[in-house]
């Protein structure tokens, strides 16, 4: 969430900032009506809490002179000022809930090196790893290579439960587990990351905190409960809650977690869009990345994490690129976004596999989440990044059109294979 000084003061700037995201500013011209009625509000409710105070005095000073009848007069007085003072907490207290709701529903700012675009065709390629293979044989999509090698059932999801879910068996499943365990490992062990295993389940305060509410509940799936339960679409959710309405000290800042959790997602927005395979799902496996640190030290903290993330993808030898998205693709609440797209055979292109962002203290605002400093500084708004370190079934698609063999079996990378037992290719 903006914060309501930096936008009152800074307003020409958010206006220019939504212009460049392609965001309708009108919502700043009704922030302004508010934001006035706030002040004179908050004026009047001033200028009568001064009016008591001094009747107060006065009727004090009126009994002592023995003056009853004068003080009594100015009692009835003072209770009218009071119920008007009441009437103005109750009218300020109705426009901070408008504002609010506004501020809520207003997108972060974006970075200054965030190009400007529509959508995803805008976005700008910064770097590229690794060579996409030239294969000597007509190759195949996952969806055909799991099917034959009897590791993928699509056909028997869809009877289960529907379209955009999926079975995995025998050796799929466990090269979905061994990129879980490998993802995880790396992280912990080499990345210096915290490993936590959080509910698959939060509230609709968690949500709003991450900005998947109340602006994208269509993409979510609400149970049938009273508590306003969720699940959770990502790891973000409950882990970057994990301090809110709490103030950490400044020294333990930076903090790294990392959380494996299975996400789930209406897609609401992306009818007919992937629907062959596994790219997108309402139930999917991934391995997220969450960082808390100080203002100061977040660029530096988005650069680690992307980093760690590309990690995966070159210790897997999956070639992949990395993006800048555009403002046109840039997400409602973040600052600035690395998207990480492997390279998808089948499919001649990149697809993302990650997206690493930071949010300032956009999502730490709204959840309240704050460090304070040594020598009796001010509480602060933490920094928080999250990003994919990576979305487990893309790696799983990316495995197996990668490294397809003529013959229709899948080589097992040489880091995975002690996550598989020793296994060393997936044959029917």
């Amino acid at each position: 969430m903006l914060d309501l000084h930096f936008v009152r003061e800074n307003l020409e700037k958010v206006k220019a900032a939504f212009e460049k995201r392609h965001f309708e500013t009108d919502a700043l011209e009704t922030f302004v009506i508010l934001d006035k009625e706030r002040r004179v509000v908050i004026g009047e409710s001033d200028e009568i809490n001064a009016k008591r105070n001094a009747s107060s005095k006065e009727i004090g000073a009126l009994m002592q002179a023995g003056k009853k009848d004068d003080a009594e007069a100015k009692k009835a007085e003072v209770a009218g000022l009071k119920q008007k003072q009441q009437e103005l907490e109750q009218k300020r207290n109705d426009v901070d809930a408008k504002m609010n709701e506004l501020l809520a529903g207003l997108p972060n700012i974006p970075a200054e090196d965030v190009p400007e675009g529509t959508d995803e065709s805008d976005n700008i390629e910064v770097s590229k790893w690794g060579e996409p293979r030239e294969f000597d044989f007509e190759i195949k999509d996952h969806v055909d290579l799991g099917e034959e090698l009897g590791i993928l059932d699509m056909e028997r999801a869809a009877k289960i439960a529907g379209a955009r879910f999926a079975i995995l068996n025998g050796a799929g499943a466990k090269l979905e587990r061994a990129l879980i365990n490998f993802m995880l490992e790396v992280h912990t062990e080499e990345g210096g990351y915290q490993e936590t295993l959080p509910p698959f389940i939060v509230n609709d305060k968690a949500l709003f905190g991450t900005s998947n509410l109340p602006k994208f509940e269509e993409d979510l799936f609400k149970l049938k409960d009273d508590r306003n339960f969720y699940l959770i679409p990502t790891a973000e959710a409950p882990v970057t809650n994990y301090y809110a309405n709490e103030t950490i000290d400044a020294n333990d800042l930076p903090m790294n977690f990392t959380a494996y959790t299975p996400c789930f997602r209406s897609e609401a927005g992306s009818y007919g869009r992937d629907t062959r395979g596994l790219i997108r799902q309402h139930q999917f496996d991934k391995v997220e990345l969450v960082k808390y640190c100080l203002p100061e030290n977040s660029w530096d903290e988005l650069e680690k994490l992307t980093a760690d993330a590309e990690k995966i993808l070159q210790k897997l030898e999956i070639p992949y690129r990395k993006v800048i998205l555009s403002t046109g693709d840039l997400g409602f609440g973040s600052h600035k976004t690395y998207d990480l797209e492997a390279w998808i055979p089948s499919q001649n292109t990149y697809r993302e596999i990650s997206s690493c962002s930071n949010f300032g203290d956009f999502q730490a605002r709204r959840m309240n989440f704050r460090f304070k400093r040594a020598g009796g500084a001010k509480p602060e708004f933490a920094h928080t990044l999250n990003g994919s370190g990576l979305a487990v079934g893309r790696t799983w698609i990316a495995i197996l059109e990668n490294y397809q063999l003529e013959d229709g079996t899948i080589e097992i990378p040489e880091v995975l294979r002690p996550f598989m037992g020793g296994l060393e290719r997936i044959a029917k």
